[in-house]
């Protein structure tokens, strides 16, 4: 017995070490892992484990803004609504203007069709953002959206003045920051009631 233990383990050390893991998994399937102890096998985290809780997107986005939303309103009872709005106004601006420089790092060119074309597929943004192309040429682009998952969150938590400043005014430095030459023109947001958000970049170059 003792001389077929130490045949086997002398089997696996020589598989181990001269079949790569991928030839085994192929020859085997996953009964390779039962068949060598230890290969590949790492006891996972607790932390690191799969979330298995199903959400929608409507609570999944509820839980990213629920903390922000409730900081937001303590500080207007604390500073005043209107210094709390234009802080979060402010930061929302710098952030928006990186990511607009980041994103022409790596684009091919600045121009307004170049900063749009992430915009052109409208079925993409689905099941956060319902729109449609109103206008697409050199010079402008329009979009008209009809829903949106965070206004309705927002809105939903009563905070749409906190939701205004913190999700839609970003925009305006979004685009400057690609190129200071295409200007946000927009008057209509879901998130301050109306029916729609009239997203129209124009290019001023």
């Amino acid at each position: 017995m003792k001389n077929l233990n130490h045949t086997q383990t002398g089997r696996r050390e020589f598989l181990i070490k001269t079949v790569p893991a991928c030839a085994l998994t192929c020859a085997f399937g996953k009964d390779i892992f039962g068949m060598i102890p230890g290969i590949m096998q790492q006891e996972t985290h607790m932390f690191d484990q799969e979330f298995t809780r199903k959400l929608t997107y409507r609570q999944y986005l509820q839980s990213i803004h629920r903390f922000f939303i409730e900081f937001a309103q303590a500080a207007q009872q604390k500073f005043g609504k209107e210094e709390t709005i234009a802080l979060i106004k402010k930061m929302a601006t710098e952030s928006n203007l990186e990511r607009g420089e980041k994103q022409a790092q790596n684009s091919k060119d600045r121009s307004l069709k170049s900063y749009t074309r992430m915009f052109a597929d409208t079925k993409s943004w689905e099941p956060m953002i319902k729109m449609e192309v109103v206008e697409d040429t050199e010079t402008a682009f329009e979009l008209k959206v009809t829903e949106c998952i965070q206004a309705a969150v927002f809105r939903d938590a009563n905070a749409a003045d906190i939701g205004y400043a913190r999700v839609c005014w970003g925009d305006y430095a979004w685009a400057e920051g690609f190129n200071p030459n295409i200007k946000l023109v927009r008057d209509k947001t879901l998130m301050q009631g109306h029916d729609y958000c009239n997203h129209r970049y124009v290019w001023q170059g």
